[in-house]
């Protein structure tokens, strides 16, 4: 029975059946897809359906050719165990912190505090309700941008921690439906992002803004705002996110090529990055919940829908970042195979979104 398999098998089954493959249709895609010598179709197709009934888990060298070829990454279908579970223990009491940034009296252990507790914030976003969190980040973020005299090395440190804050506040603000006050925190986050010299910062805040764009319509913008937050986000996970928003402009428009080609860019990306440490952060990606599969049609999703944020229907947004499903009838295009060449998969189209 499926029930009793182990998750790894029942998730290469799912992910092949959704595709209407069979084991001798992914033998085949493996060996069109994968630069590395494969058994014949045969063995390999044999050797496929005992991983699918579980008699042994594929080696770490077969995991990510299954992943490519399936369309997702290791993680989504070998997650590490044991998930790494955050913890939010500041060392000190709140108003003790409180106390030493309304001195600035701000030490290494100051800041360490105060990045718990930024932490802790963006972490209860998909389990918090939008206008019980947003009064705590608010006035966190006032007490950061109030700080003055500081040396500069801690004043980029509180920076990059009131930048995280803007972008959960932008992102509660858009959720509750103010747009002006969640554009206007996306362009502080921006700033914020700039003074500090942080690319994660300011990757998120040019997703925002595809955000923004996707939910109005305006499709063409939102790969402009792309484009913008992976030439700036560096190495950080939103340049994933970043990608799937692309995606989902490319879905809309009609353009199942380019669609294609930002998905499977966005999983070479992800592919290539290590498991985070936090998985909570609404500003981190998940690996394992991020899926490249004919689910649900994301585009028909109106411009004016709530966001729901990790499969919640009353916050979208989260949901959004967690499964890059994007819309593939919509698009008129088959199932994603990853494109055929050389593994160095990123393409030369654009760089990530996220």
């Amino acid at each position: 029975m499926t029930a009793d398999l182990p998750p790894w098998a029942r998730r290469m089954r799912t992910l092949r059946e959704a595709r209407e493959w069979t084991p001798a249709d992914v033998a085949r895609r493996m060996r069109e897809h994968i630069g590395a010598p494969l058994p014949e179709n045969d063995d390999l197709c044999r050797r496929w359906e005992a991983w699918e009934q579980g008699d042994d888990m594929p080696d770490a060298s077969h995991q990510p050719m299954i992943a490519a070829t399936l369309g997702t990454v290791t993680a989504a279908l070998f997650p590490p165990p044991g998930r790494p579970t955050a913890t939010f223990d500041t060392g000190m009491d709140t108003l003790e912190v409180v106390s030493r940034l309304q001195a600035s009296e701000v030490n290494e252990a100051t800041l360490e505090a105060v990045r718990i507790v930024v932490d802790k914030l963006c972490s209860e976003y998909s389990r918090r309700p939008p206008a019980e969190l947003i009064p705590e980040g608010r006035r966190w973020l006032r007490r950061l941008i109030g700080m003055q005299r500081l040396p500069l090395r801690q004043q980029r440190n509180v920076q990059e921690l009131a930048g995280w804050l803007a972008l959960l506040v932008g992102c509660l603000e858009y959720d509750l439906g103010d747009r002006a006050s969640a554009e206007a925190s996306r362009n502080t986050a921006l700033g914020l992002g700039k003074a500090s010299g942080s690319g994660g910062i300011m990757g998120w805040a040019h997703e925002m803004r595809a955000w923004f764009s996707l939910t109005r319509g305006d499709y063409l913008d939102v790969t402009i705002a792309a484009e913008a937050g992976q030439a700036v986000a560096g190495k950080h996970s939103v340049s994933v996110q970043l990608a799937a928003q692309e995606a989902k402009a490319w879905a809309r428009m009609g353009r199942g090529e380019e669609m294609q080609v930002a998905l499977e860019k966005g999983r070479t990306l992800l592919e290539a990055m290590p498991y985070p440490d936090s998985i909570d952060n609404h500003f981190v990606v998940d690996p394992s919940k991020y899926r490249f599969r004919p689910l649900a049609d994301e585009s028909l999703r109106s411009s004016d829908h709530p966001r729901c944020r990790r499969g919640s229907r009353r916050r979208p947004r989260r949901g959004d970042r967690t499964r890059s499903t994007c819309a593939r009838r919509r698009a008129h295009v088959a199932p994603l195979s990853p494109p055929r060449g050389p593994r160095s998969l990123r393409d030369p189209a654009r760089e990530v979104r996220r």
